[in-house]
């Protein structure tokens, strides 16, 4: 696979990674034998770039490639391992954020232990916590590469300026944020910011969160899906509409001789050398799909062609609701 460098001091990566989410529960259930044997086919495709977080299945995803590396001695070299931290609760329950120095350690090292290594290869702010500044964020992120607990640290749905003011605190190695052809929001502004200062973009959601698939998930199963269920681009009238809209991509992904999944991830290779898509899924079928996208060369007609279908805006409702949007940093 074709490679990027996670930032300029980074190491490379395959230019599509694996976003672990999907080691948890959050899309249905799964189960280690059914992720370990996903990262079976990140191995044999060069997908080398994991991405996981604390939170996802409350250390679910984490417990799957510990479990893995441990079944694999030798394993850990062929991967560059991401996670993140910061997503709390306060005493009454009530979902917060702190990126104090205490509990992104404290964290990392409950994260550490889960992996079963020494230490990872990104560690990030997993999202920005008001009542620290950008620069004391970045600091306290760069105390835990000063201990070898992580390589690099990456800061997650952060608006230009928040990275701009943390680099001159420690270098920032990776933004993450979604980004896709049904959303887009990163184009005015973040990816340029990071390709100015040397940052991978690594993007998550890649296929929009099944739309930009050849096989969406069904109405059917919306409702067992909480985050969906909640989603506003996953609720009636507006999922109707952007199934109807995809149904032009996936049309012309079979017309151009590749899946609907190959095409969306290719097309974010083409943002720039710095972004790095990280499609998560279940299947090992529909992860090589997404990872077909890395062989394929888009010329100017088809990106022409795929902005045809797929205008900018195209998306019915907002890529999250009020309850989902308390953290991400909005910009424009």
């Amino acid at each position: 696979m074709k490679q990027r460098k996670l930032g300029t001091q980074g190491p490379e990566v395959g230019c599509i990674g694996y976003g672990a989410m999907s080691f948890s529960d959050m899309y249905g259930p799964t189960n280690e034998a059914e992720s370990h044997a996903i990262l079976d086919s990140c191995r044999d495709l060069g997908v080398t770039l994991l991405d996981s977080a604390n939170i996802y299945g409350m250390g679910k995803s984490e417990n799957a490639i510990g479990s893995y590396l441990r079944a694999n001695p030798g394993a850990r070299d062929e991967f560059v391992i991401s996670t993140k931290a910061t997503i709390t609760r306060d005493a009454d329950g009530n979902r917060c954020f702190d990126n104090s120095a205490e509990h992104l350690e404290a964290e990392l090292d409950k994260s550490l232990q889960r992996l079963g290594v020494e230490c990872v290869d990104l560690f990030y702010a997993h999202r920005r916590d008001p009542r620290f500044t950008p620069e004391e964020t970045a600091a306290n992120l760069g105390r835990l590469v000063e201990k070898g607990k992580t390589r690099a640290i990456g800061l997650s749905e952060v608006a230009p300026s928040t990275l701009r003011r943390a680099m001159t605190a420690f270098p920032v190695a990776a933004v993450q944020s979604e980004y896709s052809l049904s959303t887009r929001f990163p184009d005015l502004g973040l990816v340029q910011a990071c390709a100015e200062l040397g940052v991978a973009f690594v993007a998550f959601s890649p296929v929009g969160r099944s739309l930009l698939t050849d096989n969406p998930i069904p109405k059917a199963r919306i409702p067992q899906l909480p985050f969906l269920a909640g989603n506003p681009r996953f609720m009636e009238p507006n999922l109707s509409e952007n199934l109807r809209i995809t149904d032009k991509f996936r049309a012309l992904a079979a017309q151009m001789g590749t899946s609907a999944a190959a095409l969306a991830n290719a097309w974010l290779l083409t943002r720039g050398d710095h972004v790095i898509p990280i499609p998560g899924t279940r299947s090992v079928k529909h992860l090589g799909e997404c990872v077909a996208g890395a062989d394929l060369t888009l010329t100017p007609e088809d990106l022409e062609r795929i902005e045809t279908v797929l205008p900018v805006g195209w998306a019915h409702g907002d890529r999250y609701s009020d309850e989902q949007w308390i953290g991400p940093e909005r910009y424009c």
